[in-house]
């Protein structure tokens, strides 16, 4: 997931213009000016190995049966060298490149052609033309909200494919999923380099961009704070929703027909995924609009950190839990799948209504009843780049009174939720709550950043009012 952000408050547009300098504005808004070693080399860290990391997981499952360990112990002892591995690893093939391209073109289409109606039969649903937060450089931009209209169209198409037309399989993810590993690296690295390209000869928005003058850390962290092509396609909205989040339900019902067709049924531990993960994938589209507020869009620049991690790390570690279910199908007693079940269900309910909190606070200024009692805030303000003065309010009540990142304690439910439900034979499944852990407290942290930057004073205040981040009474 992830990811689900706090967001800033829509009294944030009611300001005063005010003299300020510019250069102890600018540290308050999105990524770093300058670089420090350590960053430095966690960039360079990040690019040299996480495509190793997402090659050397999808090898392990389709060589080892979900093995982490066995492939370094052949290769240690001496069993099998690095070519043997690399030679038996499926190749680009034709099929999997009009696949992909077909895919994402479809998805092309869905975002920039078809305005969306759901909002105007969905009672709650809110979509169509939508304004996302202020820019650093006080721009405004619009946005086509048509996701969840997306995702319902693509999934129509799927199943009519496969209970009515069968012009293609349902394990069709699945057979392919290799050689479409590296038709959405080509996309991801493409799409970076390209979007580095524009930040330097023709961005969006001059005033919105960031240079460090390091090469390495423009490329991973971005330039452009939206780069745009035309009025509507914007870069972060596509390729953080689509086309992966979309294609999360479609590769987990892939894996669920591989089930059926190696097995002859889809377990419960399958079923308990697909739902689970299904329920995230629905809310995130539910909430497109909501997402708009979130740090990936109101503070991250696009880079290759969004665009790779888009386009391959989400589509093919998030899924792990599913991929590793055709290779160990795990049938669970009652007891535990109803249990991981309840585990996902207050997961979520933790980080909906969370959110849901934050929403209604903002949306009413704070005119509202969290848990039956006015609402209590602390009042804040900071400056924009230009020098314009913004107000905000920072609640302290409800789930935000708990802990200052409480949807993050969710999130981190629900994804345990996915990995119970895979089992203990193998730590492969775990991976994706240790990796969301680490975002997740690594989000914490630089947001705390930021807001410090940006609110001075007053984010002590708040902190001193909710004193925990994650955890009540101990992180």
């Amino acid at each position: 997931m992830g990811a689900q952000q706090e967001k800033k408050p829509s009294e944030e547009r009611k300001h005063r213009s005010t003299q300020n300098n510019t250069q102890t504005s600018q540290v308050q808004w999105g990524r770093a000016w300058e670089v420090d070693w350590f960053s430095l080399a966690s960039v360079l860290f990040l690019l040299m190995f996480a495509p190793l990391i997402v090659y050397y997981f999808i090898m392990s499952c389709d060589q080892y049966q979900c093995s982490l360990m066995n492939p370094l112990i052949d290769l240690l002892t001496g069993n099998k060298h690095l070519s043997d591995i690399w030679n038996k690893t499926p190749m680009p093939t034709y099929r999997a490149a009009g696949i992909y391209a077909l895919w994402v073109t479809f998805q092309v289409v869905l975002y920039t052609c078809l305005p969306d109606f759901c909002h105007k039969f969905l009672p709650g649903y809110v979509g169509g033309v939508q304004e996302g937060a202020v820019t650093p450089a006080g721009i405004v931009n619009k946005y086509e909200i048509n996701g969840l209209q997306a995702w319902i169209f693509t999934h129509v198409i799927w199943f009519a494919n496969a209970y009515y037309f069968h012009y293609f399989s349902p394990t069709i993810i699945f057979d392919n999923w290799i050689p479409l590993m590296w038709c959405a690296n080509i996309l991801g690295y493409a799409v970076s380099t390209f979007a580095m390209i524009k930040g330097y000869f023709f961005p969006t928005n001059p005033k919105d961009c960031k240079f460090t003058g390091n090469f390495f850390y423009d490329y991973m962290m971005g330039i452009e704070f939206n780069p745009r092509i035309g009025k509507w396609f914007d870069f972060k909205l596509f390729f953080n929703g689509r086309p992966g989040i979309v294609a999360w339900t479609l590769i987990n019902l892939s894996y669920a027909a591989k089930q059926q067709e190696l097995y002859g049924q889809v377990t419960n531990s399958m079923i308990l995924v697909n739902v689970l993960q299904g329920i995230y994938v629905l809310d995130f589209f539910w909430n497109e609009a909501w997402y708009l507020k979130t740090i990936d869009i109101c503070h991250d620049h696009f880079g290759w950190y969004l665009g790779w991690g888009d386009c391959v790390w989400l589509p093919y570690l998030y899924t792990l839990q599913g991929l590793y279910l055709v290779y160990h199908p795990v049938q669970l007693g009652t007891a535990n799948a109803i249990g991981i079940l309840i585990l996902g269900f207050i997961g979520y309910y933790i980080f909906r209504m969370t959110n849901h909190q934050k929403d209604l606070f903002r949306r009413t200024n704070g005119n509202c009843k969290i848990w039956g009692k006015k609402p209590e805030y602390i009042e804040c303000s900071y400056m924009s780049v230009e020098g314009t003065k913004y107000y905000s309010k920072l609640m302290t009540s409800g789930f935000w009174g708990w802990a200052r990142h409480f949807n993050y304690t969710g999130d981190l439910m629900g994804s345990l939720a996915y990995c119970l439900a895979c089992g203990f034979e193998h730590i492969l499944p775990y991976f994706y709550i240790v990796y969301m852990t680490i975002l997740l407290t690594h989000r914490c942290i630089r947001d705390e950043h930021r807001c410090l930057s940006k609110y001075g004073k007053d984010w002590k205040r708040y902190t001193a009012a909710v004193p925990y981040r994650l955890l009540p009474g101990v992180f």
